[in-house]
């Protein structure tokens, strides 16, 4: 309270002091004439017990107080090159300075103009400009480059967009366009990928009768529909597409659409019964109860029985089967025709056929054509002034048909003779590639009989005789590790299961004992003389003539193999 009423004691008796302390902070803003100041309003809405300030009173022709006389410059000092005003021009109004009140040379505004002119403009709400150096950004862009930049990210964008579109396809499998409209990789120009390409040639175990990739995404398809609606069958529900698509895009993670269905009707026409129904409850809000559904409805065999029939485990496994042979069978015309576009032709017996000709790619099979599906009727809606016409023509009589076909005919131009169609040149006869030219023909002929021959007992090879085959490959190798065994172990015979385990650990294919044993067995039927077997009580033992010659004894069995495999 003391230090307060000392405070009061001066600001009433001495202001001049006051505001001349140097103690006190100078204050630099200029407060406006017309309004009181902002920090004596502040003091007195924050509830000071100091006496508010009275509003200074606007003064026009009376000179300025001393105190407020210091804080403004002349306008030489103001009008620097970084403010807006010229030299020698008015100041503006509301500016810290005013004409008719330059400053004292004395005073400390003369002694630091720059600082007193900063902190002038930031008081009166101005932001400090930048020079004309500082205004000019070098900029090097110009409107071409930024149409380009644009051009390229509109492209960018679509390829993205063509991106997206094949990478969705390629998750389904298969395209989900009819082919009459699309063709995904060659109208595209998008191959497919690897996985679909050479699917044939990854597949595990003993080459076979192996189908398509799209062929086996296909069966897939009409397994999981095939479940689906036997499901929806046994329960005496009515099957509708829009049930069967759900549960089978949930099962296989692919597009299933009409289209598939279309295909699965084409390889197996007697599997299902399809129709256009209506009135078929439903619960969802987009399908109405009198809208056309496609229904599915499971054919069966013709059996005795009063029974109503069930999709029973046996009969879905049977229909499988005779899909999958259906499948089988489609690619065997493929490769018949094939067959017969060789040079020479070959002729393979159905029956005989174990696998496909070697240069047949059986992943360039082409797409089942999909069967048409029952359409729901259309309503007959005229359109178009011709339809009108149509429709009118049945309500004429018969002399204003006959008046407007003699009109038609005499107004019809005469039709320009036909031009005869270019006869083509026939065919140049076959002439051999540049490689090939100066061979007698007669040795060419010879040499691709006997690639026939070779390829036809390929394809005609059972699979005891490909495994016979693969055991005679393996022979030489397994008779030098056989002969280095009885050396190392320094016996005149050593059982059949030692030797098959010692010659397992040294064979550098895996193979379980048992597989090595039917090795000795086939190499002691081959050459009994060099190798032999002796069964005594429960033992089997194996003999070798380490005598004899290594490398007679495998060109031997190398000699064997290639005769096998011709």
């Amino acid at each position: 309270m003391a230090q307060r009423r000392l405070t009061d004691f001066f600001a009433r008796r001495r202001p001049g002091t006051r505001a001349a302390s140097s103690r006190a902070k100078p204050i630099w803003r200029t407060p406006s004439p017309a309004k009181p100041s902002p920090r004596a309003s502040a003091l007195t809405m924050g509830g000071s017990r100091k006496r508010a300030r009275p509003p200074a009173e606007p003064v026009h022709d009376k000179p300025s107080p001393p105190a407020r006389r210091k804080l403004r410059l002349p306008a030489d000092a103001v009008c620097g090159p970084g403010s807006p005003a010229a030299p020698g021009s008015p100041a503006a109004p509301g500016s810290p300075a005013a004409p008719g009140s330059p400053a004292a040379p004395g005073s400390p505004e003369h002694s630091s103009p720059r600082k007193k002119t900063k902190k002038a403009a930031l008081s009166a709400g101005q932001l400090p400009r930048l020079t004309p150096q500082e205004e000019k950004v070098p900029s090097k862009v110009t409107f071409s480059e930024l149409k380009s930049c644009l051009q390229r990210a509109r492209e960018l964008g679509a390829r993205v967009q063509e991106l997206r579109a094949s990478a969705q396809r390629n998750e389904a499998g298969e395209p989900n366009v009819p082919e009459a409209e699309r063709h995904p990789a060659e109208t595209c120009g998008e191959k497919a990928p690897a996985y679909q390409r050479f699917h044939a040639l990854a597949q595990p175990g003993l080459p076979g009768l192996v189908l398509p990739y799209k062929y086996q995404v296909l069966a897939e398809m009409f397994h999981s529909m095939d479940t689906i609606v036997g499901m929806l069958y046994n329960r005496s529900e009515t099957v509708t597409f829009a049930k069967v698509k759900r549960g089978v895009q949930d099962m296989i993670r692919k597009r299933f659409e009409e289209r598939n269905v279309g295909q699965i009707k084409t390889v197996y026409p007697t599997s299902y019964r399809f129709r256009q129904e209506r009135n078929v409850p439903t619960f969802k809000d987009g399908i109405k109860r009198s809208d056309y559904q496609l229904t599915i409805e499971p054919l069966f065999d013709q059996e005795a029985g009063n029974m109503a029939p069930q999709l029973t485990a046996s009969r879905l496994l049977r229909r499988r089967q005779v899909f999958s042979q259906n499948l089988v069978e489609r690619v065997r015309e493929h490769h018949r025709a094939f067959l017969a576009s060789l040079n020479p032709p070959m002729v393979v017996p159905e029956d005989q056929l174990t696998r496909w000709h070697p240069r047949f790619n059986v992943d360039e099979v082409p797409d089942i054509k999909p069967a048409e599906l029952p359409q729901p009727p259309t309503t007959e809606k005229v359109a178009t002034a011709q339809e009108v016409l149509a429709r009118a023509h049945s309500l004429m009589s018969p002399r204003m048909k006959k008046a407007l076909s003699d009109l038609a005919l005499r107004t019809a131009e005469p039709s320009s003779p036909g031009f005869p169609s270019p006869v083509l040149p026939a065919t140049p006869p076959a002439t051999p590639p540049a490689p090939l030219k100066g061979v007698s023909q007669d040795l060419l002929e010879r040499i691709r009989a006997k690639e026939a021959q070779k390829q036809l007992a390929q394809m005609t090879r059972r699979p005891e005789q490909e495994q016979r085959l693969e055991r005679l490959e393996r022979l030489p190798e397994l008779a030098r590790v056989l002969r280095s065994i009885f050396v190392s172990e320094r016996k005149p015979a050593l059982t059949l299961d030692v030797a098959c385990a010692k010659m397992v650990d040294s064979y550098h294919v895996a193979m379980s004992p048992g597989e090595m044993e039917k090795h000795v067995e086939l190499l002691s039927e081959l050459l009994p003389d060099w190798l032999s077997l002796h069964r005594i009580r429960t033992d089997t033992y194996v003999k070798l003539d380490k005598a004899a010659d290594l490398a007679g004894v495998t060109a031997q069995l190398a000699r064997l193999a290639r005769a096998e495999a011709l």
